[in-house]
């Protein structure tokens, strides 16, 4: 703004004359016609010049070799003006311009580093998040299905609370808890619950936080948080994926100056160098424990690993429990049959599960969320969303009962096998059906023959096409690649291969680039190889062959629950057991009992109705006074009063 309005200043106080302007080429016409007296060239070409009348001009020239000899020639006086120089302002601004432009920036970033509310100048500065002494409100009691998880950090909060009992002792406490497992098992929430029990500071960052572009910010960033963490000791220090800065060094191309390295180096340093961080306790979590460097995981900073795995049946029911306060229940509803519904749920799925239950229950109108929400909800999680706007011609919605009728089938028929909870055609997520089998209980081993159990249920689907329709289809894509992967593990992984042995075939190897992933190397020969393909292909064609079988011996009951499918579209494990043994949905004893309840309340109505009748003709008989007495007299009264009538006259 100073530089234009001087400039505007400077062209208004600059010596100005009247002069018209013309074109050049009136100009050359006006120096051939000799009427051209004077002329002013300056170094930017810009001619002024007056003419022999006395009036005078300005014009531009381009550059013309041959301007000088026709102005000669017409004796023109020429005078060669030299560039002009800028006003002593104009010269003195250029100076000082600049130098008031860095004296500004200078103050602008000495105000940020004094704190001036930007991060301009705070790249080294922790991006942690406190939470102060008591803001936590998380307790152990919100926390379920990881009671092992609560014992072990039970530890941790009591040293917080009372560090002179531990040390009177010579105990120490560890340093740092790390906790791993699948994602959405409550890490995170166990970490705050700590907090919350001892009621200590909450520092909470995530991994990835520490890295930037610029190189040492990570480092810095680290000592930063510490030393925050000492000022408000005894805290806790939460690191949330720490896998985003704790890889195992080494890994990739970036060598010892790599920035994620030297931010891991000062954190190990931080946690267990020369300098004392009592009352500092680091709690870290992550889904990869795996690849984490060894370094980190050795006693004196991350003393204790705690698993966090997904909740078994009663962990479950726990979860259920603690995300169902605040939502109205119905009373028909039973949250240890969803419990039992959602093996391998984690606490965040259950949490999900609730809250969908909730927004249908809303979506319908409903005050309280029933057990139908629930289910639903249930499935929604697990398979998606309900297609019911999404139309199939009847081929391919006779094609996908018959599918689906295989499966439950086969698994009905294998003891070994998961049993059958529901058979279902209609369109969910991205399968146009499905059968859900639900286990017993929950396992921690699988054997061999639940493996060739799972085998032939899979194919189940496949051999029905072919019984039925002598054709196969693409809906059994995903049912093929699980049995070539359960097959591939049973004999490469699981040793479960009568002719290769109890062996092992492949060897982990890590990836440089990927930083300790997982990989396998083949460390075998070609025979070997044929072997494990031969052994496959034996196992899975044996396990179709029976399937065929047991289908074709079954072929009644494959028909009939089709059938059922094309009719009902969904039916339960009952229904399923009914549909092979009696060929139809119900049993007979639910068809007599049916039928029985069916008369009583044909009976109940008919004697309803005939009350009802007596009630009316008593009403048209009856006669009510004024004051509320009955008046009416019966038929038989009035007979008697009339006979008594004669002998008291």
């Amino acid at each position: 703004m100073i530089i234009v309005a001087v400039t505007v200043v400077d062209s208004f106080i600059g010596n100005k004359t009247d002069k018209s302007e013309i074109t050049y080429t009136n100009f050359l016409t006006q120096v051939q016609q000799k009427k051209v007296d004077s002329v002013q060239i300056t170094a930017d070409h810009s001619i002024t010049g007056q003419l022999k009348d006395g009036s005078s001009f300005t014009t531009y020239a381009p550059t013309d070799a041959a301007l000088m000899p026709a102005l000669k020639d017409s004796d023109v006086n020429v005078v060669a003006k030299p560039p002009e120089q800028p006003s002593w302002w104009m010269s003195a601004l250029a100076s000082i311009v600049p130098v008031l432009i860095l004296v500004v920036v200078f103050f602008f970033f000495m105000q940020q580093t004094q704190g001036g509310g930007s991060r301009v100048m705070n790249f080294g500065k922790s991006h942690a998040k406190m939470h102060g002494e008591g803001k936590v409100k998380v307790s152990f009691k919100d926390v379920a299905g990881a009671d092992e998880a609560k014992e072990e950090l039970s530890e941790i909060v009591e040293f917080l609370r009372n560090p002179a009992k531990y040390n009177a002792i010579g105990a120490k406490i560890p340093k740092g808890v790390l906790l791993f497992g699948p994602p959405g098992t409550g890490k995170t929430l166990l970490a705050r619950a700590v907090a919350g029990e001892a009621g200590v500071p909450f520092f909470s960052i995530s991994g990835s936080d520490f890295v930037e572009m610029f190189v040492g910010v990570g480092a810095s960033r680290v000592r930063d948080l510490f030393a925050q963490a000492k000022k408000n000791a005894p805290c806790i220090i939460f690191i949330d994926e720490i896998d985003a800065v704790g890889r195992q060094r080494g890994a990739g191309l970036g060598g010892g100056h790599d920035e994620r390295e030297q931010t891991l180096n000062q954190l190990l340093v931080e946690m267990d160098g020369f300098g004392a961080n009592e009352g500092i306790i680091t709690i870290a979590a992550t889904n990869r424990p795996d690849i984490l460097d060894p370094a980190l995981l050795r006693p004196g900073r991350f003393d204790r690993q705690i698993t966090v795995d997904r909740p078994d049946l009663r962990g479950r029911v726990a979860i259920l429990n603690v995300h169902a306060k605040g939502k109205p229940l119905s009373k028909d509803v039973d949250l240890k049959t969803i419990a039992k519904k959602t093996p391998g749920f984690t606490g965040a799925d259950l949490s999900n599960l609730l809250n969908e239950a909730a927004l249908l229950a809303a979506r319908a109108d409903k005050k309280i969320i029933t057990m139908a929400e629930l289910e639903e909800a249930s499935e929604k999680v697990a398979f998606g969303p309900e297609r019911r706007s999404h139309v199939i011609s009847e081929k391919e919605k006779r094609l996908t009962a018959v599918h689906e009728s295989g499966h439950a089938l086969v698994a009905y028929l294998l003891p070994e096998a998961d049993p059958v909870h529901k058979v279902t055609i209609i369109p969910r997520g991205r399968a146009g059906g499905y059968t859900m089998m639900l286990p017993d209980e929950d396992r921690s081993y699988e054997t061999k023959s639940y493996y060739l159990a799972q085998i032939r249920v899979a194919l189940g689907g496949r051999a029905a096409e072919q019984i039925v329709f002598n054709e196969i289809s693409s809906g059994a894509s995903g049912d093929l690649q699980n049995v070539t992967h359960i097959v591939r593990q049973m004999i490469t992984r699981l040793g479960m291969s009568p002719k290769l042995g109890p062996m092992v075939f492949g060897e982990q190897q890590d990836q440089v680039f990927l930083g300790k992933s997982l990989g396998h190397e083949r460390n075998y020969g070609e025979g070997v190889a044929e072997l494990i393909d031969k052994e496959m292909h034996d196992l899975v064609t044996t396990a179709y062959d029976d399937v065929i079988r047991m289908l074709e011996e079954h072929r009644d009951a494959l028909n009939h629950m089709a059938a059922a499918l094309m009719e009902v579209e969904t039916i339960n494990h009952k229904q399923v057991e009914n549909l092979i043994k009696y060929g139809a949905l119900e049993s007979p004893e639910e068809r007599a009992e049916k039928k029985k309840n069916e008369a009583q309340k044909a009976e109940q109505v008919e004697t309803t109705e005939t009350v009802a009748e007596t009630v009316v003709t008593d009403k048209e008989e009856t006669h009510i006074s004024p004051w509320g007495n009955d008046l009416s007299v019966s038929s038989t009264e009035e007979t008697t009063a009339t006979e008594e009538k004669p002998d008291k006259e």
